[in-house]
């Protein structure tokens, strides 16, 4: 590999992670129609661990710091446990398309919270193009309508917005612990953790079981399990390893425009022309970020040191 594709590598990374994402809310849409959420997420948690431990063997040759142990589990509570807990709740009462455009917060919240927390820089350019995408987000929504897939949309976009909170603590956690860690491991001790958090949920009186066998829904928490959870984790946790937590979450603002799409074409959702106005205007908000980001750190380089003195001629 080229140093080029290594420079870029991250970047594809959380590109082909956001795109992931924005399809597990078509995919969770089309699970959920036959059975329990509960069931859902722990099958999707399960398959995602099994996979993970079979064919890549995360926990081989680990090296563990007893004192990461308190970051690890904060990182498994926020994210898968809480975070599909929000997300179960808001895809039972807002749209996918909805629930896709509340993503659009999540780069400004880890953006305070990685100045605040990783001390990464927040100036006025990186927020302007992140204000350029909200205000694409926001005309996504002028476009939705409330249909029998969002009963309570205003309820459930709050939840979704309770899972991006969530997903910051995630974040910010997980770009801690990867100089320390593998993105794989990362990825199959969430799955882990949810597996183990969401079983004694199957057993809540309100965990409807399943009576039968629907191929659709079943192969909607497969693909959940084995391609979301590995590849879109997988790829992500890679990314915020190798670059700035604030910069990889300028990516998640595509999710809200490829979950119009892919609901367009497996939902039969219809976009209207200010909706595709807006995915433009997305488009051009994540530009914006990641190209002043880039300048501001061409900027910010260290200068050259000085040439060593030879003592030998003086």
């Amino acid at each position: 590999m080229t140093s080029t594709q290594k420079k870029y590598l991250p970047y594809l990374s959380v590109f082909v992670a956001s795109i992931l994402w924005s399809s597990s809310f078509v995919a969770l849409k089309i699970a959920f129609r036959n059975y329990d959420p509960m069931v859902v997420i722990f099958g999707r948690m399960l398959l995602g661990f099994l996979f993970m431990a079979l064919f890549f063997r995360p926990f081989r040759n680990l090296k563990f710091k007893r004192s990461d142990l308190k970051y690890l589990a904060f990182m498994g509570l926020c994210e898968p446990c809480l975070y599909f807990i929000f997300e179960a709740i808001a895809l039972q009462n807002t749209s996918a398309s909805q629930a896709g455009m509340v993503t659009a917060t999540l780069p400004l919240i880890v953006a305070v919270a990685a100045w605040y927390f990783l001390k990464e820089k927040l100036n006025l350019k990186i927020i302007l193009g992140f204000i350029v995408a909200i205000g694409g987000v926001s005309l996504l929504s002028l476009g939705s309508q409330v249909t029998e897939n969002a009963p309570d949309p205003i309820f459930g976009n709050l939840m979704e917005l309770l899972a991006m909170v969530t997903a910051t603590g995630y974040i910010i956690t997980m770009k801690k612990l990867s100089s320390s860690y593998s993105a794989l491991f990362i990825t199959s001790f969430q799955a882990l953790v949810g597996s183990v958090f969401y079983f004694p949920l199957l057993f809540l009186p309100s965990t409807a079981v399943p009576l039968e066998f629907n191929l659709p829904s079943f192969m909607a928490i497969v693909y959940l399990g084995v391609v979301v959870t590995f590849g879109a984790y997988g790829s992500y946790n890679y990314g915020v390893s190798k670059i700035p937590a604030s910069q990889a979450t300028a990516f998640i603002n595509l999710i809200p425009v490829f979950s119009l799409i892919l609901g367009a074409w497996i939902l039969n959702d219809i976009l209207s022309g200010i909706q595709y106005l807006a995915i433009i205007l997305v488009f051009l908000g994540i530009f914006i970020s990641q190209y002043r980001n880039k300048e501001t750190i061409t900027e910010k380089k260290p200068p050259a040191p000085n040439p060593p003195i030879n003592v030998s001629n003086q």
